[in-house]
């Protein structure tokens, strides 16, 4: 189902310079404004204006605040209000629908054992990050780089030239997020935000139908678990579990990431946010780069804020530019360096000698390397073992060397879909 969210909201930029710092807890001066239960529009009016926390409105007068942002005065008057009650307080302003607010802190109670303590330790931390599954993509060679699969919790970006193979691994982990616990899988759902227009519903049925296929190849007939897993996997199921929104600007991808949380507490089976591409919307119509990099860097806080929250992954794509410089040019991600540090961990995939690759660029905790993938009619898969061997004698990737846009519509697909570490 695709849905159609704000059209049309005038950017309107940030004309004052300095805010004197409140005097009172540093904390609630610095409540995301998002958190405030006010209307869908009125957040995305705030945030495109470059006001984000309470210490950025905590002093203004309504006429400013309208003034500021397009709303009327009565408007302001309610935000200003709403926001001076919660740093006043004792606690911070609570939603005025109290359903709402109970289901959004007893999920994250559940999902989070330590969510309710004021300081966790690095042990408990680690436990916690080792107990999280991850979702595989059937590439086994990519699932062993990435350490087991896209990890819960973190934001993972894909990079790469058109027709490499971005939209199709995306479209592969929104049905690997499906695969039942007693398989090794999440057993979650997917929103996948399209702002391109390439998300392709018969793609999802042919990877669908081959990931049913394989569960049911690879099921122990004496395991009742997945004997009854299996009685309801279905490709209708798997396609049910994509919830599809398009975005055609980039007023409509903030006004829906703003949305998101509330999404999340209806469909608390999500564990896995796409949004194929992050840079579509924001690489065009922007004479004011400031803007677009604090509308950037606002969304890449909320996202993170949310995998963490919701302990589910995030995977971005994005484009490829080329730089030039001194030297030869050659593509690099787009959107700029400060973006580069908004992802926990960066994939470059790339065109060598006919011949897919993906290159760990950026990670916490894995180094860096590259292996070789192919596309085949059931989905993102590895590269047959000798064909592999010879490719990784073959290839040294360097994340500034150029990279050619040949492809190979020949690639022989595998005969059969081998499982991963954690699936056998």
């Amino acid at each position: 189902m695709f849905i159609h969210y704000v059209k049309g909201h005038q950017v309107l930029p940030r004309t004052s310079k300095h805010f004197r710092i409140y005097a009172q807890s540093k904390t609630k001066m610095q409540r995301d404004l998002g958190s405030f239960p006010l209307p869908p529009v009125i957040r995305v009016k705030l945030k495109d204006s470059g006001f984000s926390v309470v210490e950025d409105v905590i002093e203004m007068k309504p006429t400013e605040l309208s003034r500021e942002i397009g709303i009327s005065k009565e408007e302001s008057l309610e935000i200003l209000k709403m926001v001076r009650e919660s740093t006043s307080s004792s606690l911070p302003c609570q939603p005025k629908t109290p359903s709402n607010s109970a289901s959004s802190s007893s999920q994250r109670q559940q999902q989070h054992p330590e969510g309710n303590k004021r300081t966790v330790t690095a042990l408990e931390m680690l436990r916690y990050e080792k107990s999280s599954p991850a979702i595989v993509t059937f590439c086994e060679d990519l699932d062993e780089m990435l350490g087991g699969g896209v990890p819960l919790c973190k934001i993972t970006e894909l990079c790469g030239a058109p027709g490499v193979g971005k939209t199709q691994t995306c479209i592969q982990l929104a049905v690997d997020v499906q695969i039942p616990q007693c398989f090794g899988g999440v057993e979650g759902e997917t929103i996948y935000i399209d702002t391109e227009g390439s998300f392709l519903p018969q793609r999802a049925a042919d990877i669908a139908v081959a990931m049913v296929g394989h569960c049911r190849r690879i099921a122990d007939t004496n395991d009742e678990e997945q004997q009854t897993a299996l009685a309801e996997f279905s490709m209708e199921k798997l396609l049910s579990g994509i919830h599809c929104f398009r975005c055609h600007d980039y007023t409509e991808l903030l006004a829906l990431v703003n949305l998101l949380p509330e999404i999340l507490d209806k469909h608390k089976k999500v564990k896995l946010i796409v949004i194929d591409s992050i840079a579509f919307h924001f690489r065009h119509d922007f004479d004011d780069f400031s803007l677009r990099t604090r509308l950037l860097n606002g969304l890449a806080q909320s996202l993170i804020k949310i995998a963490s929250d919701y302990r589910l992954a995030v995977v971005l794509t994005n484009q490829m530019t080329t730089h030039i410089g001194n030297g030869p040019s050659h593509l690099i991600p787009a959107l700029g360096e400060s973006w580069g540090h908004a992802c926990t961990i960066r994939i470059i995939l790339f065109w060598k000698d006919n011949q897919r690759y993906a290159n760990l660029y950026k990670s916490p905790n894995k180094q860096e390397m590259t292996v070789p993938y192919q596309i085949t009619m059931d989905g993102l898969r590895s590269v047959p073992r000798l064909e592999n061997e010879q490719a990784s004698t073959s290839t040294s990737f360097r994340h500034d060397e150029p990279q050619d846009g040949n492809e190979d519509d020949h690639l022989n697909p595998c005969k059969r879909l081998r499982p991963s570490e954690n699936q056998r």
